[in-house]
């Protein structure tokens, strides 16, 4: 079992920036793919942002340009820098982490973009 723990949430003002933090019980050198779901209250889940075994990255295109998915693998940990953040940013980000077709998900840390 694989367990992830997402930190780094809180209350921001718009064009403000959170750095989110998934640590992971297991290297996530073994990872096949990492990466950061969100969703808002009566909106149906959003892929965010992934990173590869190879770091290669895709964003939603909602996040494009403003939000930044890294690793560490020696820290076992996958990184959201998320910039210039808008009221429609406000949701539960939650990390996964996949391995041989299996996804492993965190709690969720909530963000919340209001002035």
């Amino acid at each position: 079992q694989v367990r992830l723990v997402e930190s780094g949430g809180g209350l921001v003002q718009p064009g403000g920036s959170l750095s989110l933090s998934c640590a992971a019980s297991e290297s996530i050198f073994t990872a096949n793919r990492m990466g950061w779901y969100r969703q808002a209250p009566g909106k149906e889940r959003e892929l965010v942002a992934t990173i590869t075994y190879y770091y290669n990255t895709v964003y939603a295109d909602s996040v494009k340009g403003r939000f930044t998915i890294s690793r560490a693998n020696a820290q076992s940990t996958v990184y959201l820098q998320m910039n210039s953040l808008e009221p429609e940013d406000s949701a539960v980000y939650y990390c996964f982490y996949r391995r041989d077709s299996v996804d492993y998900w965190g709690q969720g840390t909530q963000v919340t973009v209001s002035s």
